[in-house]
């Protein structure tokens, strides 16, 4: 949130901080829960890393003032390096005992010791971070002035010798904004929020955890750019051989498969006198005027283990002139790949029918608007639908797999089981009415009869273009005892049966014979189908 043109990583964690808000809007299920406590485990780790790199940069800046001579000059630079480390080291101690007392409140941990028994926790939430309905006492409020008190301390921090006490050419932005203040925030009815209401209104305790989380990420990320503008003012970026390592600082070490992975691949004590070579897996990347090469690529998935985590890593090297020789330093990034959830929306998602064109809906929603899907089947032939992500699968084999990609990335594959078409009811109709097959009909009988196949109303409502059969051939006898008295053929569901009435008498029977029933499919097509029963008989009472 600094001045100027944002990085990689601002850019990412200010998307984090819509995601949560989006998220946060929802009816979360458990399955969401899960991903917050995962987002803030991420966050946790990923700050953990950008604390321990802020103290090595403390300590680059004072071996550089000893090495120098501790000249008065620098000895003052490293006096704000070390308010600035401990200001920044105060709020993360403030925020951590936030985050303990909303555990405290919220029932604490688990047996295990590491999950929240009050994850889904709303109202204590409310009642910690915003207070009592309408007073607006709760910590949330104390929560955002020391954080935004950070950021006024470093704008009236010389970083610079001889710079005002408020330098025009470097602004810290406020990183606990209230919904007006917020550009990212486009809603009109969360423009109404304050800080507390946005952040931990209506906001499981898991969700709250992450939002303190990003909050302290940005804190450490405004101390280490101020840190870096103390140690330029010393040279504390030269080289001094002893003490150079290569690092990298990455967004987050887990990512989704299919989003974008970002990191930075640098000197610890890096100086813009410097144009090292950096190649990650032989790939060389475009280096910055600070020394700094970009890093980005597409995560891919593979080998999840049984919690959906895939465990990667890169090598790079950083080369740079020594002496007019060639000076190279390994770096190893590890990060881990988890794997996205794939959801399936469908009118019979247990099971696919053989041969039909069953509709599903297949989305990966940690993709968001990057997802671009394409799938692949085993046992079963794909027609893509008219919207992202909807496809017709018509099966061949009893079991069928789906394979899901996301521009050309592997994501994951959904299984399913195939059963057969169900077959349709007979319905026997004279007048558009349910013959009484048990009872009978009143002599002379009826003077047209209808047979319809109907299909069953599951069957119907998932898969319509499938469920369209029609009876083709039957036929009906008048039987008296046991010689057949007049018999009649029907190529459609509908026959007239004005033939049978000048010589049908009580006692006499209909005998009804289904001889052919067609279903037309997806494609347009017809099979023939086979029921267990084609003998029907209705008495003449």
């Amino acid at each position: 949130m600094a001045g100027g043109k944002e990085t990689p990583r601002q850019k990412l964690v200010g998307l984090m901080y819509l995601v949560l808000l989006a998220l946060l809007a929802l009816q979360v299920s458990s399955a969401i829960m899960e991903k917050f406590k995962f987002l803030d485990e991420s966050l946790q780790y990923s700050n953990d890393e950008n604390d321990t790199n802020n103290n090595e940069i403390k300590q680059v800046i004072a071996k550089s003032v000893a090495d120098n001579g501790n000249k008065s000059s620098d000895q003052l630079v490293l006096k704000r390096a070390e308010e600035v480390a401990k200001e920044a080291h105060e709020i993360k101690l403030y925020i951590d005992k936030t985050r303990e007392e909303l555990v405290k409140v919220t029932g604490g941990y688990e047996e295990d010791g590491v999950n929240w028994k009050g994850a889904k926790a709303e109202t204590e939430v409310e009642q910690l971070m915003i207070g009592a309905e309408g007073r607006k006492n709760g910590k949330a409020y104390d929560f955002q002035k020391k954080i935004n008190g950070f950021v006024d301390y470093l704008n009236n921090l010389k970083l610079k010798e001889g710079e005002s006490e408020n330098a025009k050419t470097r602004v810290f932005k406020y990183i606990a904004l209230d919904a007006k203040d917020d550009p990212r925030i486009t809603s009109k009815e969360q423009k109404r929020k304050d800080f507390a209401a946005l952040n931990f209104g209506q906001t499981p305790m898991c969700a709250s955890m992450a939002v303190m989380s990003m909050m302290e990420s940005e804190v450490l990320k405004y101390e280490s750019d101020a840190l870096s503008l103390l140690a330029a003012e010393l040279g504390a970026s030269d080289i001094k051989f002893d003490q150079v390592f290569a690092m990298y600082r990455a967004d987050s070490r887990v990512v989704a498969a299919g989003t974008k992975y970002n990191a930075e691949v640098f000197l610890a004590a890096s100086s813009s006198a410097l144009k090292p070579v950096v190649k990650v897996d032989g790939r060389q990347l475009v280096v910055d005027k600070d020394g700094r090469g970009k890093l980005e690529f597409t995560a891919t998935g593979g080998a999840y283990d049984k919690d959906g985590l895939a465990k990667k890593s890169w090598n790079a090297t950083v080369t740079f002139k020594n002496r007019g020789k060639d000076t190279t330093f390994p770096v190893k990034g590890e990060y881990v790949v988890a794997k996205p959830v794939i959801q399936v929306q469908s009118g019979a998602v247990s099971a696919l029918y053989m041969n039909c064109g069953n509709p599903l809906q297949i989305n990966v929603p940690a993709l968001g608007s990057v997802y671009n899907p394409s799938f692949q089947a085993t046992g079963a032939a794909v027609q893509n639908g008219s919207q992202k992500g909807e496809i017709f699968v018509i099966p061949s084999t009893k079991n069928v797999s789906i394979k899901v990609s996301s521009s050309g990335n592997y994501i994951g594959d959904v299984n399913f089981p195939v059963k057969g078409v169900p077959k349709p009811d007979i319905n026997i109709l004279a007048g558009g009415k349910l013959v009484d097959l048990k009872n009978g009909v009143k002599a002379p009988g009826p003077r047209q009869l209808q047979i319809k196949a109907v299909p069953l109303p599951d069957f119907l409502a998932s898969n319509p273009k499938d469920a369209r059969y029609k009876v083709t051939k039957w036929s009906a006898y008048l039987l008296r005892g046991s010689r057949l008295v007049k018999q009649m053929d029907a190529s459609s569901e509908l026959i007239d049966l004005s033939g049978f009435a000048s010589l049908a008498l009580p006692n006499d029977r209909i005998t009804i014979e289904i001889k052919e029933i067609l279903r037309t499919n997806f494609y347009d097509k017809t099979e023939t189908v086979t029921v267990s029963q084609t003998i029907y008989t209705v008495p003449i009472i």
